[in-house]
């Protein structure tokens, strides 16, 4: 079932049913629905059609959902992009993806504009001016309401099930991101019904303030209200301050939680309500061990840790309160799995090694990256999907991550690319080579840090290095810790020896951005 026609099945069954819930708009099926179709009809009157590829580039908004829904049912690929991205990594996921057509909120246009040179097979620009109504439109660019057609019928078009349905960009760790195909076959929009089934009832009201350019909103909120007839709050960003605020005034009974909200969420100020609200469910990935029963305890919840990739191959894992805290459980049933070493062979109990999975459905288990084989090729090696994540398993057959294989670095619920951080470092004047990495973070991700080399008579402070790099860089991206050094510890054939730095961490020489920050405050 493709995701478009999920949506208006449900629609047709309950067209006044209450869905969408966001700030104070309340939208019913009903006209999600019709929403999307005069999106779609509006796109086919651009030849946006079968195999063509659009990238999106919206903040959390119903309009997401309306663009999302429209793209589906034209047999379209979507692209969905970071909306804090800027500069080159950004030009290139455009142009990467062969996206013909652009559509991104109004607020982004001096980012788009920037690169415009760079992303030559967009044909159409259109802005969603939805939240300013006086913006100026460039040249030749549309607007989203512009292009709605008044024509509300689902629009007549064969999908082809081989086709794409979405490029989800996943930062590389060794080079440039890497786009993950899912195609209308496989991106089956029943694959979230059990999950939908053993973990919501109709009268629940999920609660996301995770980016719907990620999958784990999109793909995984947004379907599991649909299948469970629940109704679906969105906000615009996360919040730690006006989180419960949020999740109160939605009457929020569950939401999903990444990385580090929970911890972020533990450090904010002790209040008597805490308890009071109306969530009892958490369904997170990567809680740190240390707070889990805290958290439960001080807000009044049950945490579900599961475990899954948007590059994972379908595989999860799931901890339903059947396993350790601190846990990621144990894989679907018939699930057929291995803890490796780096020969592929199983390590022993407790031993730590990469997870892999035994590919049993070559088709539906598949992982392509976007004009990548070689990235395909070494993803899925002799039968085997290869995670790239350590993890040990204990005697009960519970697995407990441990940490990553490659460079990436996950900071504030993204990953990050060590290169693409290197790339923009190296890229000052001043500096002749760098090298980034994670760094443990009391938050229970990383924190970035660089190691940079300057050039023979050139100097920067970390200060002007960081402002070179916040008009480069997401602010995610920006690195915490900044250290200069006279050369990098390296291998015989010039590779960088991370672990060496990585081992080192934080020194006294080391530039703290957090500390410099609030001795600035302090002054």
């Amino acid at each position: 079932m493709p995701f478009g026609r999920l949506l208006a099945d449900k629609a047709a069954a309950a067209p006044d049913r209450e869905f969408l819930l966001f700030g104070d708009e309340r939208i019913t099926l009903g006209q999600l629905d019709a929403w999307a179709n005069r999106i779609a009809h509006g796109l086919l009157a651009l030849g946006i059609g079968p195999g063509s590829h659009v990238s999106v580039m919206l903040p959390n908004s119903p309009r997401w959902l309306a663009v999302f829904f429209a793209i589906q049912r034209l047999g379209v690929c979507i692209v969905p992009i970071n909306v804090a991205l800027k500069g080159e990594g950004l030009a290139y996921i455009i142009d990467h993806s062969d996206s013909i057509a652009l559509i991104a909120d109004a607020a982004y246009a001096g980012v788009l504009d920037e690169i415009r040179g760079k992303t030559p097979k967009i044909r159409h620009l259109i802005l969603d001016t939805a939240e300013a109504p006086a913006f100026a439109l460039p040249a030749g660019a549309l607007t989203l309401h512009g292009i709605e057609a008044k024509d509300e019928s689902a629009p007549r078009v064969a999908i082809d099930p081989d086709g794409l349905c979405a490029l989800m960009y996943t930062s590389g760790t060794t080079g440039l991101p890497k786009g993950v195909v899912m195609r209308f076959a496989a991106a089956d929009a029943t694959r979230s019904l059990p999950l939908a089934m053993m973990l919501y009832k109709p009268e629940d009201v999920l609660f996301t303030c995770l980016p719907l350019f990620h999958a784990n909103a999109l793909f995984i909120s947004t379907m599991c209200a649909l299948h469970a007839g629940a109704r679906l709050a969105i906000s615009r960003r996360f919040s730690a301050s006006r989180f419960w605020d949020e999740a109160r005034k939605h009457g929020a009974t569950t939401y999903n939680a990444l990385g580090a909200m929970i911890p972020i969420l533990m450090k904010q100020p002790e209040k008597p309500d805490d308890a009071d609200n109306p969530v009892n469910l958490v369904v997170s990935a990567a809680c740190p061990a240390n707070v889990w029963e805290a958290f439960e305890k001080r807000f009044g919840v049950k945490i579900f840790e599961f475990y899954g990739a948007v590059d994972g191959g379908g595989f999860l894992t799931f901890n339903l309160g059947n396993a350790p805290v601190g846990s990621i459980g144990q894989p679907m049933p018939g699930t057929v799995f291995k803890v490796a070493d780096a020969n592929g062979n199983e390590v022993t109990l407790g031993e730590p090694g990469e997870l892999c999975f035994k590919v049993e459905d070559e088709k539906a288990q598949k992982v392509e990256y976007y004009k990548n084989e070689k990235a395909s090729g070494s993803k899925v090696r002799n039968g085997w999907l290869h995670t790239g994540d350590v993890v040990y398993r204990d005697e009960a057959g519970n697995l407990y991550f441990v940490d990553r294989l490659t460079d990436s670095m996950r900071r504030r619920g993204e990953n990050v690319s060590s290169y693409e951080v290197e790339r923009e470092v190296n890229a000052h004047p001043a500096v002749l080579e760098s090298a980034a990495f994670g760094v443990k973070s009391d938050l229970g991700e990383d924190d970035i840090m660089v190691v940079a080399v300057l050039k023979p008579g050139m100097n920067v402070t970390p200060e002007a290095l960081i402002a070179f790099l916040d008009a480069r860089l997401a602010r995610f991206m920006l690195p915490r810790y900044i250290d200069f050094r006279e050369s990098l510890p390296k291998t015989e054939t010039h590779r960088v020896q991370k672990s060496d730095l990585k081992r080192e961490g934080v020194t006294p020489t080391t530039w703290d951005r957090e500390s410099a920050a609030t001795q600035e405050k302090i002054s």
